[in-house]
């Protein structure tokens, strides 16, 4: 049977881009870090920039502060992709982080780093920004403008939610427990059947960090 491919972002649907970047912002900016609200839109307008404050700031996060290599990552995210992958779905990793010129060594090392030591499982990793060149049965995203380019070009979207695409209309997932539900469903519908593990991985490795009595 052919297999399910599903596109998933990183930023703000894998990790969590505006909490770590809010944190570098308010370091770099020398204010509050309450000064800058996490119910943001997608431009950022409620921080105030001022303009050319965003690209210079970014950059300082991704290349200085290494921010793709810091930032935490979503609850649920590594424990459902790879209930997913023992299901037969083919992760495909769909991230636009190659804008930072003279940076890209940088970012794509970090991002390498995270998913590793996340143990967040993919079968490959796509850097663009045209998402819809992408060959992939559905996608997550949470970008209004990656959503809607995508579902222009007929593909099945499910908007990961956030303050800045809740004009967008459903599918909606708001953690990726409800996102797990809705990809088997989707992979099922496709394929007919989805089964319990992917052929040639052991269910029983450890394959997710072991935590300690504390983190639990």
């Amino acid at each position: 049977m052919s297999e399910f491919i599903l596109g998933v972002d990183l930023d703000g649907v894998c990790g969590q881009h505006t909490e770590i970047f809010r944190h570098l912002v308010a370091h770099e900016l020398g204010i509050d870090e309450e000064s800058l609200p996490l119910q943001r839109s997608w431009d950022f307008s409620e921080w105030n920039f001022s303009d050319g404050d965003f690209e210079r700031l970014h950059r300082t996060a991704v290349l200085e502060h290494r921010m793709f290599r810091d930032m935490e990552v979503m609850p649920g995210c590594a424990e459902v992709l790879w209930r997913l992958s023992d299901a037969g779905i083919w992760i495909r990793i769909v991230t636009h982080r190659l804008y930072v010129n003279w940076g890209h060594a940088i970012a794509i090392a970090d991002t390498a780093d995270w998913l590793d030591r996340h143990r967040i499982p993919y079968r490959d990793i796509c850097f663009l920004g045209d998402k819809p060149d992408v060959a992939a049965h559905a996608y997550v995203d949470d970008g209004p403008h990656n959503i809607a380019a995508l579902r222009n070009a007929d593909h099945n979207v499910i908007t990961f939610d956030h303050p800045y695409n809740r004009d967008i209309e459903g599918p909606r997932v708001a953690n990726w427990a409800e996102l797990e539900e809705l990809v088997l469903d989707l992979a099922a519908e496709f394929r007919g059947s989805v089964p319990q593990q992917f052929p040639g991985i052991d269910a029983g490795s450890q394959r997710l960090p072991l935590r300690t009595k504390d983190e639990l």
